[in-house]
């Protein structure tokens, strides 16, 4: 009895054994099951591939830079087109018309056409103070117009005045080409002491240093050829000669000291003269450097 109760224990407990072996085997088709884990992974380097495939579809799209030629051309088209278009039309021409037109279109205050030196010198030089002027402008002038500023002086005198003014002429000359250059105001009359004769005196002044001026433009006088000096010195005598007619135009004040005004007068005369005779000697340096070359 004992003995097969021990072998119907031992049959019992066999089974036990053949029951665990197939939890074991389900236990291993768990890891195969796991395998479809990297099987997914596989598909993702698959996937990666045609990503560099793109590249090369994007390379012709870089090529098309390429075509930078057309863009190239168009800016170029512009820029040598201008000058080429522009050159046929140039915009210096129209304003050298205009500088030419000018002259003509100058006026004086009842709309009469104004000659040249019209606006330096009313009407030419009326006296012998005006004629000095004007020789001397005209002998220190860049290119020496003596025989400009004698045809200027006898436009309305007779011819038998003609003599006269040569020998001033002649006189002004040796004093510019070897004589020293000095101040050479001329004689004055007696002024009254009024307002009137303020008035005279300033004009009679003005169309003094206008008729220098005057001698300077008959000879073609560039003042970028003079030396900063000079320069500066016929700047301040024009400005001298605008205040002086701004003086002959002004109305008479109620209560004046007019010996003040002459005495500022006398002062104002001095300082003109000395900046003629800065401009003279500039031009002769200007010329004596045209000599030497």
């Amino acid at each position: 009895m004992t003995s097969t109760s021990r072998k119907s224990k031992a049959k019992a407990r066999k089974p036990a054994p053949r029951g665990r072996a197939p939890e074991k085997a389900k236990a291993k088709p768990r890891p195969k099951a796991a395998k479809p884990a990297p099987a997914a992974a596989k598909p993702t380097p698959k996937v990666a591939k045609p990503a560099p495939a793109k590249p090369p579809a994007k390379a012709p799209a870089a090529r098309k830079p390429a075509a930078a030629p057309a863009r190239a051309s168009a800016p170029g088209v512009p820029k040598p087109a201008t000058p080429a278009e522009g050159a046929p039309k140039p915009k210096p021409k129209p304003a050298s018309k205009k500088s030419r037109r000018a002259p003509a279109i100058r006026r004086g205050p009842d709309g009469e056409i104004l000659q040249p030196g019209e606006i330096l010198i009313p009407g030419g030089p009326h006296d012998a103070d005006e004629i000095q002027y004007l020789f001397r402008g005209s002998v220190a002038a860049e290119h020496e117009a003596g025989e400009a500023g004698v045809s200027e002086a006898m436009a309305k005198r007779p011819p038998e005045a003609e003599a006269d003014l040569r020998r001033v002429l002649g006189t002004i000359g040796e004093r510019f080409e070897r004589g020293p250059i000095e101040a050479m105001l001329p004689q004055r009359p007696a002024q009254r002491k009024n307002f009137l004769g303020v008035v005279e005196r300033a004009k009679h002044r003005r169309r003094e240093i206008g008729a220098f001026l005057r001698g300077l433009d008959l000879g073609r006088t560039e003042t970028s050829h003079m030396d900063s000096h000079g320069e500066a010195s016929l700047q301040s005598l024009m400005e001298w000669a605008a205040r002086l007619e701004n003086l002959a135009e002004a109305d008479e004040p109620d209560q004046a000291d007019y010996a003040q005004f002459h005495r500022g007068l006398d002062q104002l005369e001095n300082t003109t003269e000395a900046l003629i005779v800065d401009v003279e000697l500039t031009l002769r340096r200007v010329r004596d450097r045209a000599r030497a070359k």
